[in-house]
């Protein structure tokens, strides 16, 4: 077992004893919860597909190393730390995100993906968290650095990132970065005529998405009327979780993953409801909560604006993308192909969650010395 003594003044001897170690254990948690429900889930669809029965258990225990020692060594960093390696993810990921129109691989009409020897990097997923930061830092400089148009600059970025992703088009990724900017604009303390006046864009903006993008006027008429198209996978995961009941079928047991696309990846949530049942999905809904709430009750005690903006949008991100994935298992809302974090299979998504949570575990660390608190 890990054990550093209190007198240990080694980078990690400080680390052990000033990072936030529930939400470091409950991270640990999702992360097992996830590799159990990759070894139910996955192993029916490599088959269905002509791979090894355990191929994407095996990418997924690979991915999970470079995503765990990417989450600990960024925890390590201080919060000016951070905000230099945010920056640069920032624009180099931007820059592969542009990349995607010329050198990049259509996969259904759409190019979010750089083939490299040995795996596909989809660099929009690290724009994500980056530019959460990246947001955060810029808003608190508006409030802490007088003459620096903090906001303007930021408001300049979103609109760069906004128009790369939607060229891709990946409009549920368009979708939760502005979501995550808007989140974190308000808690900077927008005003609130400029509230409403956002709030009306964002509606037009969907509006427009919906008459601009086939695929998105699809996805929505399936889900206010299924009998507008295919809703095979929506209809195959309802039926999981209605097999599953209270107490699920067992580990390995369920019958819908066999014939379920995705069930390893975006419908991964049906699977846990049909073999893990009703109340152990509680216990995975209850752990995204406790790490999204023990995050932002560590993050609003600090009196750093850019902790609190940059914790927040981070936070928000998790949060969001978790709901968004239960939401379209159970018809909540229309299908989008985001992964459940830590617990869906995924490279570059994994890759991405480690770095973000890295960074919400690095600005949440109990700082006590003056070169902790910048």
């Amino acid at each position: 077992m890990l054990t550093f003594d209190r007198t240990d003044h080694s980078l990690f001897g400080r680390w052990w004893w000033t990072v936030d170690r529930w939400m470091l254990g409950a991270l640990g948690v999702l992360i097992g919860y996830g590799t159990v429900l990759i070894m139910a889930a996955s192993p029916a669809v490599a088959e269905r597909i002509g791979l090894d029965t355990y191929h994407f258990v095996e990418r997924h225990v690979i991915n999970l190393i470079p995503a765990l020692i990417v989450m600990i060594a960024v925890s390590l960093l201080t919060p000016r730390g951070i905000r230099r390696m945010a920056l640069v993810v920032f624009l180099v990921s931007l820059a592969l995100v542009a990349a995607t129109m010329v050198i990049g691989v259509e996969i259904k009409g759409a190019r979010r993906w750089i083939h490299v020897p040995g795996m596909s990097i989809q660099p929009s997923e690290f724009v994500k968290p980056a530019f959460a930061v990246v947001a955060g830092w810029l808003f608190s400089l508006q409030r802490t650095s007088p003459g620096f148009p903090g906001n303007l600059v930021s408001i300049l970025l979103y609109g760069f990132v906004a128009a790369a992703l939607l060229m891709q088009p990946d409009l549920g990724m368009a979708f939760v970065v502005s979501a995550v900017w808007f989140t974190q604009f308000f808690l900077a303390g927008l005003n609130v005529a400029l509230v409403g006046v956002l709030g009306v864009l964002g509606v037009c903006g969907l509006v427009a998405a919906y008459f601009a993008f086939p695929h998105v006027t699809s996805r929505i008429d399936r889900f206010l009327d299924p009998s507008h198209g295919d809703t095979y996978q929506v209809t195959r995961s309802l039926e999981a979780f209605s097999n599953g009941g209270l107490f699920g079928t067992g580990p390995g047991q369920g019958t819908v993953k066999m014939s379920l696309p995705d069930a390893h990846a975006d419908f991964i949530f049906a699977v846990a409801g049909e073999e893990l049942g009703l109340l152990w999905c509680l216990v995975l809904i209850a752990l995204f909560a406790f790490i999204v709430l023990r995050g932002f009750s560590r993050a609003f005690k600090d009196t750093n604006l850019f902790v609190v903006l940059a914790v927040g949008g981070l936070l928000a991100q998790f949060a969001l993308q978790a709901l968004i994935n239960m939401g379209s298992s159970l018809h909540l809302m229309p299908t989008k192909g985001m992964t459940l974090p830590f617990v869906s299979y995924g490279g570059s998504s994994l890759i991405a969650l480690g770095f973000g949570m890295g960074m919400v575990l690095a600005l949440t660390r109990k700082r006590f010395g003056q070169g902790d608190q910048t």
